[in-house]
């Protein structure tokens, strides 16, 4: 059974259908197609926290006044508590990343994705280049010097080779990638919190449940 099935009858009596939030998400967007209807800028002289349940509540309203949903896609019905779901998300405040974490969540729900904080992941000493000849691959050295060494009774220079090496992933990248993770997964609560306590789903009950928090410490 489909996530849309779910949502709506069940043996002809009308039942409301428990999700987390990121199920929750990927339904509203990926198979609702509920687009993100972003608040315009408040003012540069105020202090802009998010428009949280007050701008979804005049979304809900606005919803109250039209054709219980279609607004976005062409001859079909975009569920109601999907543009909830697309209002609340529209709201995320600016301590949680604001707009760009509002697009952040709304892709990576529409792809059915979640952000990649590259597990196992270990940053390992490698060459910072290598070259191949007839004797196979080698790592690229460069000259850092050159010493006197006497050979068979005579002095000669010689030059001094070195290997430059570099960690591969870089650290920055991989604490990076978790970080990015982290705010996700706190935009995600936010979400999740702020449509349990709004109450304003019909068919659907947000259940507490999370992605995993730091999945890289397990």
């Amino acid at each position: 059974m489909s996530m849309q099935q779910r949502i709506g009858r069940t043996d002809g009596h009308r039942v409301k259908r428990a999700l987390g939030v990121q199920a929750a998400l990927e339904w509203a967007f990926r198979i609702e197609k509920a687009q993100l209807e972003l608040p315009p800028p408040k003012d540069v002289l105020e202090e802009s926290l998010g428009f949280g349940l007050e701008y979804v509540l005049m979304q809900r309203a606005a919803l109250g006044c039209k054709v219980d949903g279609g607004r976005y896609k062409m001859g079909s019905y975009t569920h109601a508590d999907a543009e909830v779901i697309a209002a609340t998300v529209a709201g995320m405040p600016d301590s949680l990343g604001g707009k760009r974490m509002a697009i952040r969540v709304t892709e990576l729900a529409r792809a059915g994705l979640t952000p990649d904080w590259m597990p196992g992941a270990v940053p390992r000493c490698v060459p910072v280049g290598m070259k191949r000849n007839r004797h196979g691959d080698h790592a690229v050295t460069d000259v850092v010097g050159t010493e006197r060494v006497q050979v068979r009774g005579k002095w000669r220079t010689v030059e001094v080779r070195a290997c430059p090496v570099r960690f591969s992933p870089d650290p920055r990248q991989i604490e990076s990638a978790r970080s990015a993770y982290d705010d996700w997964w706190q935009a995600l609560g936010w979400v999740r919190d702020g449509l349990i306590a709004g109450g304003m789903l019909r068919k659907m009950e947000l259940t507490a449940a999370m992605p995993k928090v730091r999945p890289w410490r397990v």
